[in-house]
């Protein structure tokens, strides 16, 4: 079974990886989809049940650092709405 702790720090690293993203929109549901995801299986009791929640994270963790380095590499052109600074 899996350690609290282990889950607490894919939790952070699944956070942290979001925090890495230059568009608001894809760090806001990042965030949000993590927390959701977690709270959902907060309650869960039966060890395969929780394994596969847990390996589930992890691949979630590698696409989203995958996907980092690819929207890093390709920018977008424009800025989003909430990252404009008034003038």
């Amino acid at each position: 079974m899996v350690s609290r702790s282990e889950v607490l720090s894919l939790c952070r690293a699944l956070l942290r990886a979001g925090r890495q993203y230059p568009d608001y929109n894809i760090r806001e549901y990042t965030k949000r989809r993590t927390l959701d995801g977690f709270r959902m299986n907060k309650n869960l009791t039966d060890p395969s049940k929780v394994n596969e929640a847990f390996a589930e994270a992890k691949a979630q963790l590698m696409v989203a650092e995958r996907v980092l380095k690819v929207y890093l590499a390709y920018p977008p052109k424009t800025k989003n709405i909430m990252e404009v600074k008034l003038q």
